[in-house]
């Protein structure tokens, strides 16, 4: 069977390092001239391991060449309110405490988003990227929390999605990574714009999950501060 140029696919289980090692060796590959650390194999089975545990709760978007390779990816998770996300991890940020979070927004994150070097196609990351935010696109209370290096920030503000940075920047696999959060209102946008570049199969939403009851409580008499 020949495959279509840069067709896309969600990633099953049984895939799970290929991604990890992907988003590892991509990282490296753009911010470090390909010169890996002593601890390359830990890095990709801390991801392995991150994945592993989100996976009942996430969907992951690979992007795919003729040879069956990987070229692009992204995973888009909702938080169960238990799993550690990686602003957590990383910052050690609370998403409970960050701009003005409210107990009926559901929360998410963005993650594993990587390009294969030398891949240069702006289509491609606008793919991608409406396959992450599609679930969240659905819900007007939504929040999004993502971790990406300062080059691919500059790209999501030009394209139009309202990224807002929440904390300082810290090196992490490579690069300069800066916390952000994004909302309904700066992605909708971007997503009626692009939307047609994806097809409609793409675009469902992940499980829907119940706030577990220890964070559900009265009506609280201000709003959370969020990431």
């Amino acid at each position: 069977m020949i495959l279509p140029k840069n067709y896309l696919e969600r990633l099953g289980a049984d895939r799970l390092y290929d991604l990890a090692k992907f988003v590892v060796n991509e990282n490296f590959k753009h911010h470090t001239s390909s010169v890996y650390p002593e601890n390359y194999t830990k890095e990709i089975g801390s991801i392995l391991k991150e994945e592993k545990d989100y996976f009942n709760n996430a969907q992951i978007f690979v992007s795919k060449d003729v040879d069956n390779s990987i070229i692009g990816s992204i995973r888009v998770l909702r938080w169960n309110y238990t799993d550690v996300l990686p602003i957590q991890k990383i910052f050690g940020i609370n998403p409970l405490l960050l701009n003005g979070h409210c107990i009926k927004s559901s929360i998410w994150h963005i993650g594993r988003f990587a390009i294969k070097k030398g891949v240069n196609d702006i289509n491609l990351f606008k793919r991608l990227m409406v396959c992450a935010i599609a679930p969240i696109c659905q819900d007007k209370n939504a929040v999004v929390y993502a971790e990406c290096d300062s080059k691919l920030l500059r790209v999501m503000l030009a394209l139009g999605i309202k990224a807002v940075p929440v904390e300082k920047p810290l090196n992490y696999l490579g690069s300069e990574t800066i916390p952000v959060s994004m909302r309904y209102n700066g992605l909708i946008d971007f997503y009626n714009k692009n939307r047609s570049l994806v097809p409609v199969d793409f675009l469902g939403s992940t499980t829907a999950h119940q706030l577990p009851k220890r964070v559900v409580s009265q009506p609280l008499q201000h709003n959370y501060s969020l990431v």
